[in-house]
């Protein structure tokens, strides 16, 4: 029986996706050991389940399926970004000092320029080139921490890639939301002669990232309220969940980013909590994330579009080294600057590379907005959908592999936490 007659024989039995979703978490759960015999983290295993089970391969999850379960990914971000915000103590920026700010700021912006000045050099299109440029920086923050996570990884830089996958997020958001703009100003008046306000360049990317901070430290004052009323760990659990719901929720409705609102509610309860209460909720996040990560990968994995990779072509590939050397240099850049410790200018940046919802999400945020727009509008939506699919498959790939790699020869992994 080969792959295709299997897939249809699985669909004939009108399976529904929960029940698929929890034969996919067995599968993932064990694929998931056993990449410990082949040095590579979990979560390859529990996209590699992911993707047999999508569109791609077998079809047991199918695009329908997928848009119905699209809350599970919404979910897992909440949790992981809130799980950033427990690790972003005030204390810890400041033992860090400036150089993790400076870490932050070459990184993004480095990033960004290189992207945008390789992809200018190919296509002699500056709007394009803004663009490409403007979604180099943005990363995805939970193929990092699973990595953090799985092996307990612990020192200095581990703590400095908790503060740098968490605030590059809000810094990504606040260059495409100046890029995107630029863009769209530089496509109108050169097709229409329309002379947009500048004030649009200024005030998209504010909006976004003042709404997040406002809207996640107010629900962390509701949070922090409410953890004095939960007696044990049973009553944290379900309060955290709640809470994360409403964030994701709230962050959905109005439009802005589901990471750094969440995010902002663990940022302001970790600094404002006793360390007790601080520590019981570590210990619930710590119980809760395994199950969010195989959830959140299997689900990255089906969505992966393989059949995408061969688009890839020179433009893909020139974004994947533009990001990648613009992302390592910037890191090494800004820790040099800011003379942070050696490793932190060694390894830091191999444990920024992932990328995948978020970019996805502002290529579709383009397309959207940009294909009503110009007729050029239309052609860029869609070269970026494909190319920004194809490349986060790459960094999905490749960017935990090079984490573990970087907390490796850091020290920060323990050798009992390897084999």
């Amino acid at each position: 029986m080969n792959a295709f007659m299997l897939g249809e024989w699985i669909q004939s039995l009108s399976l529904t996706s929960l029940l698929v979703v929890g034969m996919l978490i067995i599968a993932g759960l064990f694929l998931g050991k056993s990449m410990k015999y082949v040095r590579m983290p979990a979560i390859i295993g529990f996209m590699i389940i992911g993707v047999i089970a999508g569109p791609s391969v077998l079809k047991f999850l199918d695009e329908e399926s997928l848009s119905r379960l699209s809350f599970i990914t919404h979910i897992a971000l909440g949790f992981v970004a809130m799980s950033i915000g427990f690790e972003l103590k005030l204390t810890t920026l400041k033992r860090h000092g400036r150089s993790i700010i400076l870490i932050i700021l070459m990184e993004s912006f480095l990033a960004f320029f290189v992207v945008a000045a390789a992809v200018y050099v190919l296509t002699r299109n500056l709007p394009i080139a803004l663009i490409y440029g403007a979604i180099a920086p943005a990363s995805d923050p939970a193929g990092t921490v699973a990595v953090i996570q799985e092996y307990r990884a612990k020192g200095s830089l581990t703590s400095a890639l908790y503060t740098v996958v968490g605030f590059d997020d809000g810094l990504g958001i606040f260059i495409f939301g100046f890029a995107a703009s630029a863009a769209r100003i530089i496509m109108l008046r050169e097709t229409t002669g329309i002379h947009q306000s500048m004030w649009a360049l200024v005030l998209t990317p504010l909006r976004e990232i003042g709404l997040s901070v406002l809207i996640g430290g107010f629900l962390s004052i509701f949070f922090i309220l409410l953890v004095k009323k939960a007696q044990d760990s049973r009553d944290l659990f379900i309060l955290i969940f709640a809470l994360v719901l409403v964030t994701t929720g709230v962050s959905m409705r109005l439009n802005i980013s589901i990471i750094l609102t969440n995010m902002m509610l663990g940022i302001v309860a970790v600094n404002m909590q006793p360390p007790g209460v601080i520590q019981k909720i570590r210990s619930v996040l710590i119980e809760t994330m395994p199950l969010v990560f195989v959830l959140f990968f299997i689900l990255a994995g089906a969505s992966l579009n393989i059949a995408a990779l061969p688009a890839i072509g020179l433009l893909g590939a020139v974004y994947i080294l533009g990001r990648a050397s613009g992302l390592i240099g910037g890191a090494w850049l800004g820790a040099a600057l800011g003379k942070a410790e050696r490793k932190l200018r060694r390894y830091l940046g191999m444990g920024i590379l992932c990328q995948a919802g978020v970019a996805i999400g502002l290529a579709l945020v383009v397309k959207n907005e940009f294909s009503g727009m110009t007729p050029g509008g239309v052609n860029m939506g869609s070269t970026l959908i494909t190319s920004v699919t194809a490349t986060s498959i790459f960094f999905n790939i490749i960017g935990p592999i090079f984490t573990r790699i970087g907390l490796v020869k850091s020290g920060e992994i323990q050798p009992h936490t390897i084999s």
